[in-house]
């Protein structure tokens, strides 16, 4: 139903940044909602921060003030500003598209927090 298409993941110092891109293979806006979930080893599959296609967004509670979901239609790109990382963001991060009820994954990308 749709690709997506992750990118930006990597290894930076803990307090530091990074910007994850999700490039979808459809219009954004025609997809219920769009958002990123994160993984680390040995953990279940959480979700960080969604965007309805309406604009409404939700954020988990441990990345509240640090994380920001954004879109750009133009682009049918969905972005995760992370700032004031810390080593416990460290996991493999996946975009996430609902359409008719269905979930869609990308491959996942990963982020590593370390010093």
């Amino acid at each position: 139903q749709v690709q997506l298409v992750e990118s930006g993941g990597g290894l930076v110092q803990p307090g530091g940044s990074l910007r994850l891109s999700c490039a979808a293979s459809r219009s954004i806006f025609s997809i219920s909602a769009m958002g990123w979930y994160r993984q680390a080893p040995g953990k279940l599959r959480d979700m960080v921060a969604i965007i309805t296609n309406n604009g409404p967004t939700n954020y988990a509670n441990s990345v509240k003030d640090r994380f920001t979901i954004s879109r750009d239609g133009a682009k049918n790109t969905v972005y995760l500003q992370m700032n004031s990382l810390k080593p416990e963001d460290t996991a493999v991060y996946y975009c996430n598209a609902i359409i008719n009820g269905q979930y869609n994954w990308g491959q996942g990308t990963q982020v590593t927090v370390s010093s």
